[in-house]
C-alpha cells in the first residue's frame, strides 16, 4: 500500500465514521483515531510521509473556518469573559505546570524543550470537542464555550510554542521580545484576516456565480493562514478573523443557492478533513512504537504523568474559573453563555481532548538546535505528546456519552423550542409588512390580498406550529397533508422526466451539455 492509497482509506473512514458513530454513540474522530491505531499496525499499511511544516497548513484552516461557520461574532463577543479564562489563561497556566513536572521527570530536559511540551499539549481540540458535544445533544451554552476555547486556545498556543522553540534552538530567551512577539503576531494577524475578508467579499460580487462563490470560500482559509504566516503573524487568528468578516458581511439574504450550496460542500469538508486529522493521530503509532523499543516503562510512565496533569490542571482551573464567571455574570451579560450546575463544568472538564494541532506541533519540532547538535529528547518529547493526545481522545472521548448521560446534562429544548417561536413570529410580520408595502404601491385583488396574507402567516406556521391556534394548527396540517401528497406525485412525475432525459444522454447524436442543462433545470424544479 502507497501512500495514496493510504489517503483514500482514511477518507473511505471518515464517511463510514459518522454513521457508525450515530449507531453507537460514539464520536466519529475518536473511532477515526482507533482506525488510524490499527493500520499503524499492520505490517503493509505505510508509515506516513508528511512534512510536518505542511501539517498545519493543510488541515487546520479548513477545519477552523467550517468551525466558524457555525458561530457568529456577536457569540464570541458575548462570551469574551469564559474564552479568555480558557483559551488565553488556561493554556498558559496549563503550559507552565506540565513544564514544570516534565523538566522534573525527564533527566537533563532543558527548561525551554519542558516549555514546548507544555505549550503543544495545552490546547483542547476545538474539531474533537464541538464533535463529540453536538452528538451528545449538550446544551448550547456549553457547546458555544467549548467551540470559543477550541478556536481561540490555538492561537495562544502555537505562538507560546513558537517562543519556547526559538529560547531551546536559540538558547536565549526575553519575556519582553516575546510579549513583544505576541503582541505583534496578533495584530498582523488581525490585519491580514480583515484585509482579505474585506478583499473576498467585495470579490463574491464580482464572480456572481454560486459554484465560483463556493470556490472562493474553498481558497481563503488557505491564503488567509500562509499570508498571515509569512508575515510572521499568526495563522490560525488571520483564518479566524476572516471567516467572522465573511460570516457577517458576506451573506446576502436572498442568495439560496450559494448558501445552500456552501453549506453543502462545507459539510463534506468537514468530515472528509477531520476524519483525515484524526486517522493521521492514529497512525503516529508507528512512530511512537519506534521510540519506545526497549523503553516502554519509562516512556509510557512520562506520558502517563503528563496527561494526569493536563487533565487535572484544567479540572482545578474550571472550578474557580466558572465560580468567578458566575459571580461576575450580571444582568447586562446575560447573552453570555456559563456552565449554570457542577455537573455542566464536569462535562466542560472531560470534554478537553487534545487533538490536530497538537500532533502537527509535536512533528515541527527542529532535529536541530543552531550549533548543530540534536534537539534534546526530541524523540521523547513527540512520544510523550503522542501519548497525551491518545490518552486524552480515547479515555475521554469513549467515555464522555457515558458520563453525559449519567449527569444528565442535556440540551435546554424548551428554550430553544421558544427561541425558535419568536423567530417565527418575526419572519411572518416581516413577510406581513412587506405585502402591505406592496399593497400600498400596487392594486392587488381582494381575493389575492387574502390568499397572500394567509401564505404570510403561514411561514411562521410552518416554521412553529405553535403560533396557530387550535383551528388553524388542523387546518395546517391537513394542507401540509395535501402538500405532502402533491409533492409525493409530483416528485414521481419529475423522476419520470429525469429517467427520461438521462435516457437521452446515451443516444445517438445527443449533446451531452444541453442535456444536462435541462437536468439541472429538472433539479432545480425538484427543491422547490
Amino acid at each position: 500500500m502507497d501512500q495514496l492509497a493510504l489517503l483514500f482509506m482514511l477518507l473511505l473512514g471518515a464517511l463510514l465514521s459518522v454513521p457508525l458513530g450515530a449507531r453507537f454513540g460514539l464520536p466519529a474522530p475518536v473511532l477515526m483515531t482507533l482506525l488510524g491505531i490499527v493500520l499503524a499496525l499492520l505490517d503493509f499499511v505505510p508509515n506516513v510521509d508528511i512534512p510536518p511544516e505542511l501539517i498545519l497548513p493543510a488541515l487546520l484552516p479548513p477545519l477552523l473556518y467550517a468551525a466558524v461557520r457555525r458561530t457568529s461574532w456577536r457569540q464570541f463577543a458575548a462570551n469574551k469573559r469564559p474564552i479568555f479564562l480558557l483559551a488565553v489563561a488556561l493554556v498558559f497556566v496549563t503550559m507552565v505546570c506540565v513544564a514544570s513536572v516534565a523538566h522534573a521527570i525527564v533527566p537533563g530536559l532543558p527548561v525551554a524543550a519542558a516549555f514546548a511540551l507544555g505549550a503543544l499539549v495545552a490546547p483542547p481540540d476545538p474539531v474533537a470537542a464541538t464533535a463529540v458535544a453536538g452528538q451528545l445533544g449538550l446544551p448550547r451554552r456549553l457547546v458555544s464555550i467549548l467551540e470559543g476555547e477550541g478556536l481561540f486556545n490555538d492561537v495562544t498556543a502555537i505562538v507560546l510554542y513558537h517562543v519556547a522553540i526559538a529560547a531551546a534552538v536559540g538558547g536565549a530567551f526575553s519575556p519582553w521580545e516575546a510579549g513583544l512577539d505576541l503582541v505583534l503576531s496578533a495584530v498582523v494577524a488581525v490585519a491580514v484576516g480583515l484585509a482579505l475578508g474585506w478583499g473576498s467579499n467585495k470579490l463574491m460580487s464580482v464572480l456572481g456565480d454560486p459554484t465560483l462563490q463556493i470556490g472562493l470560500t474553498l481558497l481563503v482559509p488557505f491564503v488567509s493562514y500562509v499570508a498571515a504566516d509569512e508575515l510572521h503573524g499568526s495563522g490560525v487568528l488571520a483564518v479566524l478573523t476572516t471567516a467572522m468578516f465573511l460570516a457577517e458581511y458576506a451573506s446576502d439574504a436572498d442568495d439560496v443557492m450559494t448558501r445552500l450550496g456552501g453549506h453543502t460542500v462545507w459539510d463534506v469538508v468537514d468530515t472528509l478533513v477531520t476524519g483525515v486529522a484524526f486517522g493521521l493521530i492514529g497512525l503516529e503509532l508507528h512512530n511512537a512504537i519506534r521510540t519506545a523499543s526497549g523503553r516502554w516503562t519509562e516512556l509510557l510512565g512520562w506520558a502517563a504523568a503528563i496527561t494526569a496533569v493536563v487533565i487535572l490542571v484544567r479540572l482545578l482551573w474550571l472550578l474557580p474559573a466558572t465560580w468567578l464567571t458566575q459571580r461576575l455574570h450580571a444582568r447586562r451579560d446575560q447573552d453570555e453563555d456559563i456552565p449554570t450546575s457542577w455537573r455542566e463544568t464536569v462535562v466542560m472538564w472531560w470534554a478537553g481532548m487534545r487533538g490536530v494541532a497538537s500532533v502537527a506541533l509535536a512533528l515541527a519540532i527542529p532535529l536541530e538546535t543552531d550549533d548543530g547538535s540534536a534537539f534534546p529528547h526530541r524523540e521523547e518529547l513527540v512520544f510523550v505528546a503522542f501519548g497525551v493526545i491518545m490518552g486524552t481522545l480515547l479515555l475521554q472521548g469513549l467515555t464522555l456519552p457515558w458520563l453525559v448521560g449519567r449527569l444528565g446534562v442535556r440540551a435546554d429544548t424548551e428554550r430553544e423550542q421558544e427561541y425558535e417561536r419568536g423567530l417565527a413570529l418575526r419572519a411572518a410580520k416581516a413577510a406581513k409588512r412587506r405585502l402591505k408595502e406592496i399593497e400600498d404601491v400596487e392594486e392587488l385583488p381582494e381575493e389575492l390580498s387574502e390568499q397572500m396574507l394567509r401564505r404570510a402567516y403561514d411561514i411562521g406556521v410552518r416554521i412553529s406550529p405553535d403560533l396557530g391556534d387550535e383551528e388553524r394548527r388542523e387546518a395546517m396540517e391537513q394542507r401540509a397533508r395535501r402538500v405532502k401528497r402533491v409533492r409525493r406525485i409530483q416528485g414521481e412525475m419529475l423522476s419520470a422526466a429525469r429517467h427520461e432525459i438521462l435516457a437521452a444522454r446515451s443516444e445517438a447524436g445527443a449533446d451531452p451539455e444541453v442535456v444536462d442543462r435541462v437536468l439541472r433545470h429538472l433539479d432545480v424544479r425538484s427543491l422547490r
